[in-house]
């Protein structure tokens, strides 16, 4: 007879549980070594009896032997118990089957939740992360984006998962300090904002909208991007552009903004050096010809770093 472990998941609301759990649940003696475990009370309410008891391994067997038995698990697996019976059981002239039941299952995105759990007790318990602010982590935002970037122009994909969880880690820092403030919000208002925006950008595929290839994806992105400033109540076409970003990214911006409306590209302008001209105009040149200007100046960079390293070790 079977010894059947059942566990579920501490990401889904106590009580959600698969067909098959429930069916077994009910079938068997089920035990418990966790007195708290979240789905007792409804287990209960659905007339499921659990008895608690203490995780004696030589015991399990030896009812399973006799009779189907279901343990449920904590919500932390119960490893060790599993193992400790799976050693008893190995021992024994007929083994009871030992089989594991999922009850409940992480949806994707679950362990979010957790992020979100580790960060609030690190605002609450945390001396370094009580003392942030919006302000002081701007820094640390910038530079793990950077690192992302890093990771990518080096093809360190192994490395970039890190990288995001740092970058997630800034935006559950940022979502948690919002939380604090009397007009704040959450992570959930964050996600549901960028959720709603995504479903407005493409009508193409949660509307009814339809679309002949990426080039009508992009115009249609475009006006809707235009509705939604003019009822934000902005009216240039440059309003939302940051101009904290790397220059030579916030002229190709600039330009590519501007060229949208029909903006003729010699305005005369003030103020400029003829340095500063000329880079302007390599920009556009570069944009002309379908490439990256920032792009183009981080390899040119890299490359000549690689230059430099190799000369410094046929001279050292």
């Amino acid at each position: 007879m079977p010894l059947i472990l059942i566990t579920t998941s501490p990401r889904v609301a106590p009580g959600l549980l698969g067909h098959d759990a429930w069916r077994l649940l009910r079938e068997g003696r089920t035990y418990t070594g966790s007195a708290g475990h979240p789905c007792l009370p409804y287990l209960a309410e659905a007339g499921v009896q659990v008895e608690v008891i203490d995780p004696e391994p030589s015991r399990l067997v030896a009812e399973a032997r006799q009779g189907q038995v279901v343990w449920l698990a904590a919500q932390d697996g119960d490893a060790d118990v599993l193992r400790a019976v799976g050693q008893v059981a190995v021992g024994q002239d007929d083994p009871p089957v030992i089989e594991v039941v999922p009850g409940s299952y992480d949806l994707p995105g679950a362990r979010v939740l957790d992020l979100v759990g580790v960060m609030d007790r690190l605002r609450n318990e945390c001396p370094w992360d009580a003392k942030q602010t919006h302000e002081t982590l701007v820094p640390y935002l910038l530079e793990e984006a950077y690192e992302v970037q890093e990771t990518v122009e080096d093809g360190d994909y192994p490395a970039l998962r890190e990288e995001l969880g740092d970058v997630l880690l800034q935006v559950a820092f940022h979502s948690r300090l919002a939380m604090e403030r009397d007009d704040g919000f959450d992570i959930d208002d964050v996600a549901a904002g960028i959720v709603d925006k995504l479903v407005r950008r493409h009508p193409h595929v949660f509307g009814s909208v339809e679309v002949g290839g990426e080039a009508e994806v992009t115009d249609n992105w475009e006006v809707i991007k235009a509705a939604e400033r003019a009822a934000k109540g902005k009216e240039s076409v440059l309003d939302g552009v940051p101009l904290g970003q790397p220059s030579l990214t916030l002229a190709a911006k600039l330009q590519s903004r501007a060229e949208r409306i029909g903006a003729p590209a010699d305005l005369p302008g003030e103020g400029v050096s003829a340095l500063g001209a000329r880079l302007f105009e390599l920009v556009r040149q570069a944009r002309a010809e379908g490439l990256d200007p920032e792009a183009e100046l981080r390899a040119a960079a890299r490359a000549y770093r690689d230059r430099v390293r190799a000369w410094e070790r046929t001279t050292g």
